[in-house]
């Protein structure tokens, strides 16, 4: 029903990764595997949603970036149809929409309880931390992981891996590393328990 209201499953599907991410930036290819839709439907709409005012774009790195316009007269009620979560204003939530393809890119780490974007993967991030990941982690695959984002972003990237009670405690204590990146603008992949929603 949602599709027929917003004109198309592409559209709606876009609107709900830019919602839930308002601070975060995206490169067409890297949107197309996020929401699993053809190149061309996506151009298309990018297109629509730019004309419209709803998204806005720069360049970056000779590639070009698309976010939501938060700017937009319309944005407040667009973002109680399509959030996810009512997170604060420092962090965003990545979009349902992943879900399965993080489930299946994150199974051979083992138990992964907390996984967070900062730094060079999110704009406006000052953190000197890339990827963090709390949990029982299998590290040569956290390693295969990482160089498969290197491989995707174009750039190396800052790693952390932790047991996820060495990262609760660090949180709990308000562990001046924790902090740093939680008291940022930071991107939540996997949140298990909900923890960092209490921040």
């Amino acid at each position: 029903m949602i599709d027929a209201l917003f004109g198309s499953k592409t559209r709606v599907k876009l609107l709900h990764l830019f919602l839930n991410n308002p601070n975060r930036a995206f490169y067409v290819r890297e949107i197309t595997r996020k929401i699993d839709e053809q190149i061309n439907s996506v151009r298309r709409e990018l297109a629509n949603m730019l004309s419209i005012g709803i998204i806005k774009s720069e360049t970056s790195n000779n590639r070009l970036y698309y976010e939501i316009n938060q700017e937009y007269s319309h944005y407040k009620p667009l973002h109680e149809i399509f959030s996810d979560t009512l997170a604060g204003p420092n962090h965003t939530v990545e979009a349902k929409v992943d879900t399965n393809d993080w489930s299946k890119r994150l199974k051979p780490l083992g138990d992964v309880r907390i996984l967070i974007f900062s730094g060079t993967l999110v704009k406006g991030s000052t953190s000197d931390i890339d990827v963090l990941i709390a949990g029982d982690i299998n590290k040569t695959q956290v390693k295969k992981f990482v160089k498969e984002l290197e491989e995707e972003e174009n750039r190396s990237l800052n790693f952390v891996v932790m047991s996820y009670q060495d990262f609760y405690y660090r949180l709990s204590i308000r562990d001046r590393f924790v902090v740093s990146i939680a008291s940022g603008k930071y991107t939540t992949i996997v949140d298990t328990e909900n923890i960092l929603h209490n921040e």
